[in-house]
């Protein structure tokens, strides 16, 4: 998910791959990656928190991602699924005014 972000930076600038990251881990806190399926429609297919730099690598925590469930009448049907991972980093939807967490839909959500 990373990759392609790195590579529209490093297209515009001449930076070590390393210093990319570092800018990257430090400027976003979720990522919310979106696709166009093969039924030509756009969906939201993982939402992840970046928790910093690891030996030269971006770490993610997953929290949720896309489940096909099916299609019909030609649609791509699923729902956004947790990925049992709580987030690491709460204190910044607390400072964001997200006192209860980010609501998912039904009951899933991620707790503060």
């Amino acid at each position: 998910m990373m990759s392609r972000l790195e590579t529209m930076v490093l297209s515009g600038a001449d930076l070590p791959i390393l210093v990319v990251r570092q800018q990257i881990s430090s400027a976003i806190d979720i990522l919310v990656h979106l696709s166009r399926l093969r039924d030509h429609s756009r969906k939201v297919m993982e939402i992840s928190e970046v928790l910093g730099m690891e030996n030269g690598e971006i770490r993610l925590n997953p929290l949720y991602q896309f489940l096909e469930t099916g299609e019909r009448e030609g649609r791509i049907i699923g729902q956004l699924e947790s990925c049992g991972n709580s987030m690491q980093h709460v204190e910044k939807l607390r400072m964001a005014g997200m006192q209860n967490g980010i609501q998912m839909g039904s009951d899933e959500e991620v707790k503060c």
